[in-house]
């Protein structure tokens, strides 16, 4: 049964069960954050599948410019929505068609409507999280990339003569 996903532990769950993520809105510069989370997840073994009708390849990996064209060459399981929320009804609507099992809006990225057609059409959905974010939060990896500075306490540490 479809689900709307809550917790950080519903999330992880998700990212044990399906390995093959379509990136929709990855991009190939290596400063935006969907650059970040595509490094991350494809060092994690998962397949990230680019899509981006811009780009002709992201970190060595063949963009496409729909999910329609991905799922002809790849099976897809997560699309993970790098758009702005009015650009995620007709994502959604994608996803469903082609067979995905999770539409997931990046953090910052909300639609309820779009939510909750995907749900009605049995697919589980994430908002408003990051798929990199949440793994790195049950599997150590918060310190990759520059996400974890090993303070652990508001002092402040001794500079380096």
């Amino acid at each position: 049964m479809a689900k709307l996903i809550q917790t950080p532990q519903e999330a992880f769950a998700l990212l044990n069960r399906y390995r093959h993520i379509a990136m929709v809105g990855l991009s190939g510069n290596p400063y935006r954050p969907s650059h970040f989370a595509a490094v991350y997840m494809l060092s994690e073994g998962y397949d990230v599948i680019p899509i981006n009708p811009r780009e002709q390849t992201i970190l060595g990996r063949r963009s496409y410019p729909s999910l329609t064209e991905a799922a002809k060459e790849h099976p897809v399981e997560i699309v993970d929505i790098f758009r702005s929320p009015k650009d995620v009804p007709p994502i959604v609507e994608e996803a469903i068609a082609i067979g995905a099992k999770v539409v997931w809006m990046q953090l910052g990225i909300v639609h309820e409507a779009a939510a909750q057609r995907a749900l009605e059409a049995g697919l589980d959905v994430v908002m408003d999280r990051c798929v990199k974010l949440e793994h790195a939060r049950f599997m150590g990896g918060q310190n990759l990339i520059g996400l974890n500075t090993g303070v652990i306490s508001a002092r402040r540490l001794k500079p380096i003569h």
